[in-house]
């Protein structure tokens, strides 16, 4: 806008002007060194240094005053500049001009929002800063790599009021690693030599670097064409205006910051692309499914249901987001739910259906609520969902279906061989085989080196096998290689290791697990562990003493070397009572928030035992929470892969069963009757995913639907309840006319079953017996209840009459085939007959058997702390600590952790 000398007074109040090429654009004042200036015949005075001493956003600049003798000065909200020029004239000039630049920005602010500078001056927030030595300084610099460039200040606080001393455009720029510290910034004008603090920050630095080059040699024509659609100029997740990166998979287009954060989903859910730099990617077909569906549409299905306290925003940290993603894209929490959701056979059909159409919204929809994209289609010209677009011509369906196949695509011409594992430093990053750097590595004394090759002497890194903590083997392919695993030390800094031999990767896993894993822990060594390390646990009665432990994750078994026991300890996950994050109770009657910096627990409660597991570092124990929530969750379709009770009988159907004794044994024509087919579909959904959290509650869950949800939980079930090596077995029984030679047969098939098989005919059977007590009532008697689950249970089609006569059988011999003691009768007879009065008691009007007065006392025995309530037998104990806290005005705060005790009249808890 303008240029020319000016001369400035120098700082600490000197009266020496110096002279100084000035230069004024729309966003920075910038003046040169004029020592090094050149004169040529056509043009004034030019500096020969393409960087300046100083500069000063536009937008800092808050006025701009003569005073006198040629003399101006430029104020911003923390500094004062003065400059002086030739003439009267030449000051008037330089006054108006900045003034009209300054007044310019202010004005268009609002407008230009995605592009304006941030108070230090960096276009967007830094993606790396820092205190960098740079040679030719005698003090280190603090540096900020944003976007496209790179800028330089004095200082942490002239970086914050936004006066720096030069950038660098990195357009023109080229990083390159010097030494083990060192590394170089190399533009036509001058190499820039910094020294970082250490080898990892130094890596970490040059990252930042080549990213920011990269985005600056980037193309801006696809992001330009994608933004031409109104929703996609917004990130789809949190609103950041002019979002440049794109899950192409998902059709929504994402700000750099939520782009990190899909990435940690993994390219099984969100394949992650730039709209400036993957060039490539970038199709016509592409760019105009990104103009069907994209934000808009996608998210009419993804974040259909968002409550608005759960939603992120720009400001949003990295944890929000990674939760909010989570629950939106891998949990499916918000999406709008198709009408078929839950019936594989019908999603399949319409899928095959929609993609012969321009339905677009239709197909993602019915993809992403369970249609398989590779699904049999019956045509054998059309064999696949993707031959069936291509022969209708639905080019967008066809690149829809393209980016949605579950396995990425192939990679080819790079090779890591054995004993070349590759290392990568970020670990929010996904990374494909391009982006590792191949590294010839050691293992010895202690010490895990790598090289840049098995010539070189002097390693580029080392870590110490005594600062590992946690040591991870990620399933194949999770990032491009066909084995990975991760290294977390003490220091919050994660490795990522990769080989394409499997044998090798094991092998490699195991000695250095074996380095740092503790002698009284060697056994845990033989798992096939996925993660193994040290963390600190409480348990039992002493919760004062944190004590360390070391914990191997092998499928859904967390084995446990305990501080004071000389043998392992597996807990089987799936059994757990409860699974949650939570505080440590510091003594009895006190509840205790945890934050600031210390890290909650993850507390696992089994059956007589909670055990709390602490982390120290946020990295690695975070990884931990994760691993040990998926691997109390179920797993597959089958018995076996599902959430347990201590007897061995999935949690959902112990759910299910539990609630109809409770609110169903009297309901007429209970599992006759079909309850609403999509509650039924949502109930069976949020059970399979995690049944430990579900409870049903009458009022709020119609008996019927909770019926429907129990009997299309076993017609579904994987390799059936009888299983498909011997439930013909159990059809020919029926067969035998001898009555005790058929109770013999059912007994010996009963003892063929897998256990938790065996304990959940068990207990099926012994609730359909309960059922069929109240047949007066419900009008479910032995032979009705066969015919609604012989079918159900052999997963047949019901023209079979031998299953129903399987489960007849089964009923009425119950207590001979399952061999019923007495005792045990009798305990079934008397929970049948409390509940029977329970329920007549509250039919009546009158008050239940089970309601009573109850003294609550709030923290501590006083006599001010005293409350009188009135509990229902079904009441809970967190529905009278809601209770009692709304009774005292208590505002729950969402850190706050309560427990409710009851208490004996002797004081016992």
């Amino acid at each position: 806008i303008k240029v020319g000398w000016l001369d400035k007074n120098p700082p600490q109040g000197s009266y020496i002007y110096q002279k100084r090429w000035v230069k004024l654009d729309a966003d920075y004042l910038r003046y040169f060194d004029s020592e090094k200036a050149t004169v040529c015949l056509s043009t004034p005075a030019l500096p020969q240094d393409a960087y300046s001493k100083r500069f000063i956003p536009v937008s800092s600049i808050s006025r701009v005053a003569s005073i006198g003798d040629q003399k101006f000065e430029v104020i911003t909200n923390n500094r004062t500049f003065v400059f002086r020029a030739e003439s009267d004239a030449d000051r008037n000039e330089w006054i108006r001009t900045l003034q009209q630049v300054a007044e310019e920005r202010k004005s268009k602010a609002l407008e230009r929002m995605s592009m304006s500078l941030s108070a230090n001056g960096a276009a967007g927030p830094a993606d790396k800063s820092g205190f960098l030595e740079l040679r030719g300084f005698k003090h280190k610099l603090f540096v900020a790599v944003a976007g496209d460039k790179v800028f330089l200040y004095k200082n942490a606080e002239d970086y914050r009021l936004g006066i720096g001393i030069t950038y660098i455009e990195m357009n023109v720029g080229n990083v390159k690693e010097v030494d083990r510290r060192g590394f170089d910034l190399t533009t036509p004008y001058r190499i820039f030599s910094f020294s970082a603090d250490s080898d990892q920050e130094k890596e970490e630095w040059v990252e930042a670097m080549q990213q920011s080059i990269a985005e600056a040699l980037s193309n801006s024509e696809v992001a330009e064409r994608i933004w031409a659609v109104e929703s996609n100029c917004f990130c789809a997740d949190c609103g950041s205006p002019k979002p440049d990166w794109a899950s192409i998979n998902l059709c929504v287009v994402i700000c750099k910051r939520c782009a990190g954060e899909h990435r940690g989903l993994g390219p099984g859910i969100t394949k992650v692309r730039s709209l400036k730099m993957d060039r490539k990617v970038w199709t016509e077909e592409l760019i105009e499914l990104f103009h069907q569906i994209g934000n808009a549409v996608a998210n009419q299905f993804w974040a259909a249901n968002v409550p608005p306290s759960e939603a992120i925003t720009p400001a949003s940290g990295s944890q929000d987001r990674r939760r909010f993603l989570i629950a939106k894209y891998r949990e499916g929490k918000y999406r709008r739910y198709h009408p078929l959701f839950g019936n594989q056979e019908e999603l399949d059909r319409a899928l095959c259906v929609a993609v012969t159409t321009s339905d677009l919204a239709e197909t993602q929809a019915l993809l992403f609520c369970g249609a398989a994209v590779t699904c049999a289609t019956g045509d054998p010209q059309c064999p696949t969902p993707l031959a069936l677009a291509e022969k209708s011509g639905q080019r967008l369906q066809m690149e829809f279906l393209l980016h949605n196949k579950t396995s990425g695509p192939s990679v080819l011409g790079w090779w890591v061989t054995s004993g070349w594992p590759g290392r990568a430093g970020l670990p929010s990053t996904i990374l494909c085989h391009a982006e590792f750097s191949r590294r010839w590595c050691t293992l010895q004394d202690g010490v895990l080196s790598y090289y840049e090759n098995d010539r070189n002497a002097v390693p580029n890194g080392e870590i110490k096998v005594e600062e590992i903590v946690c040591l991870v083997n990620n399933p194949p392919h999770a990032h491009g290689i066909e084995s990975t695993f991760e290294v977390y030390i003490e220091s919050e800094r994660l490795y990522l290791f990769g080989l394409e031999n499997p044998s090798s990767a094991r092998e490699w896993l195991k000695s250095i697990a074996k380095s740092f894993v503790h002698p009284r822990a060697e056994e845990l060594l033989a798992l096939d562990f996925e993660r193994i390390g040290r963390l600190h646990y409480k348990g039992g009665l002493n919760l004062e003493r944190a004590k360390e432990g070391w914990f191997a994750l092998a499928g859904s078994a967390l084995h446990v070397c305990f501080e004071d026991s000389e043998r392992q300890e597996p807990l089987q996950l799936r059994k757990l009572q409860e699974l949650c994050a939570a505080s440590v109770p510091a003594g009895p009657g006190h509840a205790v928030r945890f934050g600031g910096h210390g890290w909650p627990l993850a507390e696992a409660r089994l059956a007589g035992r909670t055990l709390y597991i602490q982390g120290e570092r946020k990295l690695d124990f975070l990884g931990w929470v994760h691993a040990i929530q998926k691997a109390a969750g179920s797993s597959g379709d089958t018995l076996s892969e599902q959430q347990l009770t201590e007897s061995d009988v999935p949690l959902l159907v112990d759910r299910c069963i539990d609630y109809i004794t409770q609110c169903g044994l009297t309901s007429e024509g209970i599992y006759r009757k079909s309850g609403q087919n999509s509650k039924t579909t949502n109930l069976l959904e949020m059970l399979r995913r995690d049944a430990r959290s579900v409870r049903l509650k009458e009022g709020e869950h119609h008996v019927d639907d909770v019926a429907n949800t129990l009997k299309r939980f076993f017609r579904d079930l994987g390799d059936g309840l009888f299983t498909g090596r011997w439930d013909q077995e159990w059809l020919r029984a029926t067969a035998l006319e001898d009555e005790e030679a058929k109770i013999g047969e059912y007994r010996r098939l009963l003892g063929t079953l897998p256990t938790v098989n065996r304990a959940t005919l068990k207990a099926l059977i012994n609730h359909l017996f309960r059922v069929q007590r109240f047949s007066g009532e419900n009008q479910m008697n032995t032979h009705n209840l066969a015919i609604v689950f012989g079918p159900t249970l052999f997963q047949t089609d019901g023209k079979d009459y031998k299953a129903g006569r399987v489960v007849e059988d089964l009923i009425s011999h119950y207590v001979k085939i399952f061999n019923v003691n007495d005792q045990e009768m009798k305990k079934q007879q008397d929970e049948i007959m409390a509940i029977m009065k329970m329920r007549e008691a509250a039919s009546s009007g009158t008050q239940q058997a089970g309601d009573f007065i109850c003294t609550v006392y709030l923290e501590e025995k006083k006599t001010e702390a005293e409350q009188h309530v009135k509990i229902p037998a079904t009441m809970t104990a967190e529905e009278l600590t809601f209770e009692i806290l709304d009774r005292r005005k208590i505002v729950m705060k969402e850190k706050d952790y309560w427990s409710c005790f009851e208490v004996n009249e002797r004081e016992e808890a």
